[in-house]
This record gives structure tokens, sequence and C-alpha cells, in this order.
């Protein structure tokens, strides 16, 4: 498996928990995607799309909000202007590397 397979992989497990309202699981996956979509502009975009719409769906107006900023920052992965590791949701700094777990590490 590439890195565009696990990011879509992530992704699609993802939205099917979100589905069937798995909202911790759902989440967890997406921080996932993130991690996997910095690099690429288009798919880090879709990572905060997804983080936004989860927040639609719970409610939760820190996390549409801070998806909104972070759909304007993820124009940085265009010029490799990114915290690597970092989950992507409105708990943590936009700006905060953090550590890439273990089994993502091979992407990178």
């Amino acid at each position: 498996m590439n890195i565009d397979q696990a990011f879509k992989h992530e992704l699609q497990l993802a939205k099917q928990l979100l589905k069937n309202q798995q909202f911790e699981a759902s989440f967890h996956h997406l921080e996932r995607a993130h991690i996997l979509s910095q690099p690429f502009y288009i798919k880090h975009l879709t990572s905060h799309y997804w983080m936004f719409i989860h927040g639609l769906k719970r409610l939760d107006g820190k996390e549409i909000f801070g998806q909104i900023i972070r759909m304007l920052g993820s124009i940085g992965s265009l010029f490799g202007k990114y915290p690597l590791g970092n989950t992507g949701g409105a708990n943590v700094s936009p700006f905060k590397p953090m550590p890439i777990p273990e089994d993502l590490l091979q992407y990178f």
C-alpha cells in the first residue's frame, strides 16, 4: 500500500464510521487521514473538509470554526509548510508538529 492508498483507506473508514454515528472512532481515522494528507494540498483540504462535516454532525462549534480556519491554512501544503504529524483537529494547535504513529512512519 502506498501513501495515497493509505489515505483513501483511512478516509473511507472515517466516513463509514461517521455514517454509523461512531464519532470517536471516525475522528480517530480522520486524524490518521490528515497526517497522511499533509504533503498533498487537495488531500489535505479534503481531510479538513471531512473534519468540518464531522463537526457539523456533532454540532461542535469549536470544530466547525477550527476546520474553516484549517481549510484556509491547508494551502501551506503547496509550499511544503505544514506541521508534520499534526492530527488536524481543533483540539490541537494548527502549528504544532506531532509524532507520527509508528504504523504510518513507512509513508514518510
